[in-house]
């Protein structure tokens, strides 16, 4: 056992495995989490076959198509969830509907076919990254099982705070998780498509960090702003009524 390359896997493989359950718990708690896990165990599947196929030669695999390819995914969902969040918080507020129990429009009782592929090629993408980093740090000092007891261990662990964390993020009205979730996608469709295009973020992934506030920012004025717009139209039409009356006699 090789502590050393077991540790810096650890460590390494965290932050891709922290984003990866991100997005498969953003999904699962605003559309479905049947189409979420499925998504989830598929990308595991193909993942493990691409391991068990391709062995040291993922260090070979071009992850920058994919990268723009899954990022562009991403960012028109993302973008697509901040608009439906916008319309409905700015329309009915923040608070009403906590603890409502009805999934997002669009999502019937049937399969969630959307949510099963936003977190299947998230999970793809980043567990074929943290493939890669088992490979790199294990085959660099001949200790493959050490990397991969490593990357394993991030993964339950990180996915276990995860499944913990779906009751705090159940208690969130479901517009207003609509609204961040969707920002948290088009963050990490930004960065992806951005890392595919050979865009060099400043501080690596913890541009995560400030594309997200920008875009949760964003979100925020966008809200105040339509909210204002509807509230100003009623008074508005009510000012211009007396000199649409006058003018049609």
């Amino acid at each position: 056992m090789n502590t050393t390359v077991l540790v810096s896997t650890f460590l390494a493989a965290s932050i891709e495995v922290i984003e990866m359950v991100a997005i498969v718990v953003a999904v699962g708690a605003t559309r479905q989490w049947r189409g979420a896990l499925a998504g989830t165990l598929g990308g595991l599947v193909v993942l493990a076959v691409l391991i068990g196929g391709l062995g040291t030669a993922l260090q070979q695999v071009p992850l920058s198509p994919i990268r723009v390819v899954v990022g562009a995914l991403l960012l028109t969902f993302g973008l697509q969830w901040v608009r439906k969040g916008v319309r409905i918080v700015s329309r009915d507020g923040w608070t009403t509907g906590i603890g409502e129990q009805q999934v997002e429009e669009g999502v019937g009782d049937g399969f969630d076919w959307t949510g099963f592929l936003l977190a299947f090629r998230g999970v793809s993408l980043e567990g074929l990254e943290v493939a890669v980093i088992v490979v790199a740090f294990g085959a660099a000092d001949h200790a493959i099982a050490s990397a991969a007891i490593g990357a394993v261990a991030s993964v339950l662990l990180v996915g276990a705070l995860g499944a913990a964390s779906y009751r705090l993020v159940a208690r969130i009205p479901r517009r207003a998780l609509q609204l961040f979730v969707g920002a948290l996608l088009t963050t990490f469709g930004t960065f992806w498509a951005g890392e595919g295009l050979g865009a060099d973020w400043p501080g690596g992934d913890l541009a995560l960090l400030w594309l997200g506030a920008f875009y949760v920012a964003a979100a925020l004025v966008l809200v105040r702003v339509v909210s204002y717009w509807r509230q100003g139209t009623p008074r508005r039409l009510r000012a211009a009524a007396p000199l649409t009356e006058w003018r049609s006699r």
